[in-house]
């Protein structure tokens, strides 16, 4: 009987333990990527994300957010293995949720407005610079800030960094007194005043706000009601007054007993918000048509037997090793990442081949190429793909693509189109130029953008640093909202960066054979470390099309003295090098 009394003893101990977390035991977990146990991640959304409700100690709380921050925010942190979601139910919370590398921090309502944080939901400069030219992978999604930290709620970012449904009651800065490179916000509200001061660039769909102040090279604004005024090229603005067609991203709500993945209308030329004036989305799909996928347990062999089952696949935050292709085949399957999940190629293999059917939808998902090559990372549609999806068209929000980095990685591509009728929304595709695994024979990869497929259309396009062609577009009627894009770094010789005769690669490259396209906002900048490079153009299309490339930019950012862009498009504009570092065209 006693031996029974203590065993008892020892497993209410126990679970008393697991159900309080405190800085000691948030910070040691067993390895790297573990996340702590405690009281706050005991849910069914994997070890890694963490629940709130207004009813807890708020200092507990703070206590965790801190340690997770320190842990996610450190020199080794942006290619670390630990991922994390923040998921706060219903209510208002007097917080401090700063946001560090792989981190998402989630309302659970079904508007913004359910979930308000008094305080702030802030990303921060850990340099002595305060530039945030490095602030990728983090993201904050549908709740309200009332800010009482700072006179603004500070998100100094650049790519892969985006606030979607975020209601500020006050101001917003998106910089941290530094450098900024970039960023996106969609289906936003702000109160008071953006102030983007030192980001470069910038673009804001479906988003409004009472001021918009500042910027620098180029800013888009788009179904965005007070976009700021002013002329490109003496203000680097460029304001589509209505977005043509899009659907919101898909997000997760509570009832306090059950999830659900509501799915917004499609809107078409619509401007602002699409939660402020209309009641909240029907659409919902529960959480029990998904299979919840686990790092370290799943894998391609049980997630496409999920997918084959009829499921939808929610990815838990971690990091999958995918040795097979993930093969999705079923019409309007959902698949979504929380917590920056992360699907690295183990085998040479793509990681995501999507056949030729109707509305897919993908979000929130981060692909590593891995160290043996292989042909793409992500495929939508098969090479021969001739079905219209006019009405019901595929969505793919907040794709992120690396080629080096967290580790070495070669592809020949990170994402081709082939499909027609596919939308894209705040997607980066980067050749490593900093981090494991790069240099110029080390993280190969041509092209990051390939699309074949006809009437596709993207909404805030960020890539980077491939050997070849940026993007290459070879289908017809193709739609860019927004281009930024940096050469690469590190060519040799001029003679490892030629084609044809021709020194270096356009970034965006329009092939010879398409009679329709049309582009708006597109930046190319250029860092030579090594070479004297002199690329002939940033942009190539067919002649006939020049004149649908609206408000292009050069930009000579440093490097080889001697290096250049001699034109921004079939030999048009001027060259940007040392001595004139900006060119721009109408």
């Amino acid at each position: 009987m006693r031996a029974n009394r203590i065993a008892l003893k020892l497993i209410i101990l126990f679970l008393l333990g697991s159900q309080y977390c405190n800085s000691q035991t948030a910070g040691s977990a067993q390895k790297e990527g573990d996340a702590p146990d405690c009281k706050f991640n005991q849910t069914v959304l994997g070890k890694n994300a963490y629940l709130f409700e207004p009813g807890m100690n708020m200092k507990e709380v703070q206590t965790l957010l801190d340690t997770l921050y320190k842990r996610q925010s450190g020199k080794k942190s942006e290619f670390s293995n630990s991922r994390v979601a923040l998921f706060f139910k219903p209510g208002t919370y007097h917080l401090d949720v700063k946001v560090g590398y792989y981190m998402q921090v989630y309302g659970l309502g079904n508007s913004p407005d359910e979930v308000v944080i008094v305080g702030a939901v802030r990303s921060n400069s850990t340099s002595k610079s305060k530039n945030v030219l490095s602030n990728f992978w983090r993201s904050a999604e549908n709740l309200t800030v009332v800010p009482t930290v700072d006179s603004a709620n500070i998100w100094g970012v650049s790519q892969a960094a985006p606030l979607r449904r975020i209601h500020i009651k006050g101001n917003l800065q998106l910089h941290d007194g530094g450098y900024a490179s970039g960023g996106f916000m969609a289906d936003c509200k702000i109160d008071g005043t953006v102030f983007s001061g030192q980001q470069q660039q910038w673009f804001s769909r479906n988003t409004d706000w009472n001021k918009w102040v500042g910027g620098n090279w180029n800013m888009m604004f788009m179904g965005v009601p007070t976009a700021p005024e002013g002329r490109w090229p003496e203000k680097p603005y460029t304001v589509i007054q209505e977005t043509p067609l899009v659907r919101e991203k898909p997000y997760l709500v509570s009832d306090g007993k059950r999830y659900h993945i509501k799915i917004p209308d499609i809107r078409q030329n619509s401007t602002g918000p699409s939660w402020e004036s209309k009641p909240m989305d029907l659409k919902a799909v529960d959480l029990q048509e998904f299979y919840l996928a686990h790092a370290g347990t799943d894998n391609a062999e049980s997630i496409n037997d999920a997918l084959q089952k009829g499921k939808n696949i929610l990815f838990t935050p971690g990091i999958y090793a995918i040795d097979k292709s993930l093969r999705v085949n079923r019409p309007g399957t959902i698949l979504l990442g929380i917590g920056m999940a992360t699907l690295q190629s183990a085998n040479g293999n793509s990681i995501l081949e999507i056949s030729d059917v109707d509305g897919i939808t993908v979000c929130g998902l981060l692909f590593d190429a891995g160290i043996m090559p292989s042909e793409t990372l992500v495929r939508v549609g098969e090479s021969n793909s001739v079905q219209n999806h006019g009405k019901n068209p595929t969505f793919i929000y907040d794709v992120y693509f690396r080629v080096g980095g967290p580790l070495e990685g070669s592809t020949s591509s990170c994402l081709i189109i082939n499909s027609r009728n596919v939308y894209v929304d705040n997607c980066w595709l980067w050749r490593a130029d900093h981090g494991n695994g790069v240099g110029w024979n080390k993280n190969k990869s041509a092209n990051g953008l390939i699309v074949n497929g006809d009437n596709v259309t993207i909404y805030g396009l960020f890539n980077e640093h491939f050997q070849e062609y940026q993007t290459l577009w070879n289908g017809n009627n193709g739609k860019v909202y927004f281009y930024q894009s940096e050469m690469p770094y590190d060519p040799p010789t001029t003679e490892s960066w030629s084609h044809k005769g021709i020194q270096g690669y356009a970034s965006y490259k329009v092939s010879d054979k398409v009679t329709s396209h049309e582009a708006w906002g597109v930046g190319v900048y250029c860092v030579f470390n090594h070479a004297p490079m002199k690329v002939d153009d940033a942009i190539e299309t067919p002649e006939a099309l020049e004149q649908n490339i609206h408000h292009t930019i050069t930009f000579w950012l440093n490097g080889n003295k001697e290096s250049c862009i001699r034109h921004i498009i079939n030999n048009k504009g001027e060259s940007v090098h040392t001595a004139n570092r900006k060119a721009t065209l109408d």
